[in-house]
């Protein structure tokens, strides 16, 4: 293909040559629409969490506690790559208003589950939804505005995004202690429901602006052909691939951080080698795929790369960050749950302050490069503090700490998106968000799976450490587990619960063995009771240690945690020196400078790799 022909083809597609493609209150109604599809999406990712142990008091299922979230990950996570191609084939409206309907299905389902196995369930359905909106929000974004336009726009909905997964156990948390009482759909024990029946209103809202506003041609599909020659043209094989691979490396990763199965079990290890040898299979498969679902060359754009990689590292980073943060709140400096989520308040703010000047930014200069690695050292930065932080650490101190992290966090999240859509043909540019948000989603996983296992390993080795042997031994295996169990730090009633029966049973045994030693009669009973007051009164001293060790240990093992994810902002930073610039362009049909990388001809990017 000529050079001449490779920049024109592209007016077919997406915005308009001058700007966006509507205008006015549609172009209002449909961002706005987009906004609140992905910020659902987005929330429920994290909103479970804080509900999970009122959901596990209602249907008594704690043993597939981790379930609820991990089915919601594996749909949503499974559908991004697939949904992105099909969208790029048969056109983008369709497929994100299915979307935004199954998640509101599955949201619907959710909320009136009545066993845990259905909640598992219809979360994996409001997860398959959840997926295809989070994959075609971004892309549609692209699709409205020309590159230059859509840097402001990426940058405020990243900023959406951030926020929506900060915010969620917040808002998970006020619901399920304050939703309204509706009569016998929601009791006083099932107000957790409300984390589903939320969506409802606010994604109709937004499914009727998205299907009345939204072009039906809002991208040019690449699939011009009809019937069994289009669906010959899918990547049956390929997605068949992914999808698997992605199972199989989530549930290893999940089993091995959630400590469901250890990392050298059978389970784990056979699930990431299974996920290695089915990704080996699909990059072979798609070099002889007639549309790839990942056209492989692609990955000869090195902006494209680049940003691929920013995005994994970027996933690594925020989660670790947004788990572990209120868990030493909680349980080293004594935040309430509720006011751990509060004082997260400033990464949140400062994420999205951060996301919309980097768009606004960039729209204006036309460059993202050196601002990715900016971006990058205040993060580490920020990372790096709240790593130092320990039990005299004050709320001031942590609060200008996350300053730092969320606006780093959010200067850097929307340059990954805009570099990979300017970067490749706009025919693909569904597929480029695809890869961008996909990887995002595994580095997610990733990231608190080390984290994870650093901050659990050290735990186990340091707790031990900072307890007598001796008062270890006066607990019972089960007083142990239930006693080093970092919610005794983070749930005041989990503690009480604790304490009180530790001193019940204690303080039996310990009548039991005095009044067995003196005849029946009054001083049996006043012996019987004194040594019911020493063994509870010792009990409690056994506990307070423990909790006290524990609290220390926690210091440390988060401080190790945070030194991981620091780990991982090292890494982003080697990715940010691979991120050259290339110039937005104004119009769709503008010229890229000669030598871009970018300039890849499009056969060779969507056609088989023979």
């Amino acid at each position: 293909m000529s050079q001449k022909n490779a920049t024109s083809e592209p007016q077919k597609s997406g915005a308009t040559e001058e700007g966006s493609r509507i205008s006015g209150f549609a172009l209002i109604s449909v961002l706005i629409a987009l906004m609140l599809t992905l910020l659902l999406e987005a929330l429920d990712q994290t909103i479970v969490g804080t509900a999970l142990p009122s959901i596990v008091g209602s249907f008594q299922g704690f043993d597939r506690y981790s379930w609820v979230v991990t089915a919601y990950l594996l749909a949503s996570t499974t559908m991004i790559p697939i949904v992105s191609k099909l969208s790029d084939q048969f056109g983008r409206k369709w497929f994100l208003i299915v979307g935004v309907v199954v998640f509101l299905v599955g949201s619907v389902l959710s909320g009136m589950s009545q066993s845990m196995n259905q909640l598992i369930a219809f979360r994996g359905i409001q997860g398959i939804g959840a997926g295809t909106g989070i994959a075609l929000v971004f892309t549609a974004v692209g699709d409205v505005f020309t590159p230059a336009e859509r840097a402001r726009w990426q940058g405020i909905f990243a900023g959406v995004y951030g926020f929506s997964s900060v915010a969620g156990p917040l808002l998970g948390g006020w619901l399920t202690d304050h939703g309204p009482l509706l009569g016998s759909l929601v009791t006083d024990t099932t107000r957790w429901r409300w984390i589903f029946y939320i969506n409802l209103p606010v994604g109709l809202l937004a499914l009727l602006a998205l299907i009345i506003y939204l072009p039906a041609r809002l991208s040019q599909p690449s699939n011009t052909h009809r019937g069994w020659a289009a669906l010959k043209r899918v990547d049956f094989l390929g997605a068949l691939l992914a999808s698997a691979a992605t199972v199989c490396l989530l549930l290893g990763l999940s089993w091995g951080s959630n400590q469901t199965y250890a990392w050298n079990s059978t389970p784990v290890i056979g699930t990431l080698v299974a996920a290695g040898l089915l990704y080996a299979i699909f990059f072979v498969a798609e070099r002889f795929a007639v549309e790839p679902l990942l056209p492989l060359g692609l990955f000869r754009i090195q902006v494209f790369s680049a940003s691929a990689a920013l995005a994994a590292f970027m996933g690594m980073v925020l989660l670790p960050v947004v788990i572990y943060l209120p868990l030493f709140l909680q349980g080293v400096l004594g935040a309430s749950a509720t006011n751990s989520g509060l004082v997260l308040t400033p990464l949140t703010i400062s994420m999205v302050v951060g996301s919309a000047f980097a768009g606004f930014l960039i729209s204006r200069v036309g460059r993202y490069h050196l601002q990715s690695m900016i971006a990058v050292v205040v993060l580490a930065i920020g990372v790096f503090l709240l790593g130092r932080m320990d039990a005299n650490t004050t709320y001031l101190q942590a609060s200008f700490f996350m300053i730092l992290a969320g606006i780093g966090m959010g200067l850097f999240f929307p340059v990954q998106t805009l570099a990979a859509q300017n970067a490749v043909p706009p025919k693909n540019i569904g597929v480029g968000t695809g890869v961008v948000t996909y990887l995002r989603a595994l580095g997610q996983t990733l990231g608190v799976a080390i984290a994870g296992t650093a901050v659990n390993n050290t735990i186990s080795s340091d707790l031990p450490t900072r307890v007598p042997a001796n008062t270890i031994k006066l607990l019972t295996p089960a007083g142990w587990q239930a006693a080093t169990n970092t919610e005794v730090l983070t749930d005041q009633k989990y503690r009480d619960t604790v304490l009180h029966t530790a001193q019940h049973f204690a303080s039996q045994s310990a009548a039991q063995q005095a009044a067995a030693h003196v005849p029946p009669g009054p001083q049996q009973q006043i012996a019987a009771q004194h040594a019911a007051a020493q063994a509870a009164q010792q009990v409690t001293h056994v506990l307070n240690l423990v909790f006290d060790g524990l609290k220390q240990s926690m210091v440390l093992a988060i401080q190790h945690g945070l030194l991981v994810v620091l780990c991982f902002c090292g890494a982003a930073f080697i990715a940010a020196i691979f991120l050259k610039d290339i110039p937005l362009r104004r119009s769709r049909s503008e010229k890229k400078p000669a030598g871009d990388a970018s300039n890849v001809q499009e056969e060779g990017v969507a056609a088989p790799l023979h």
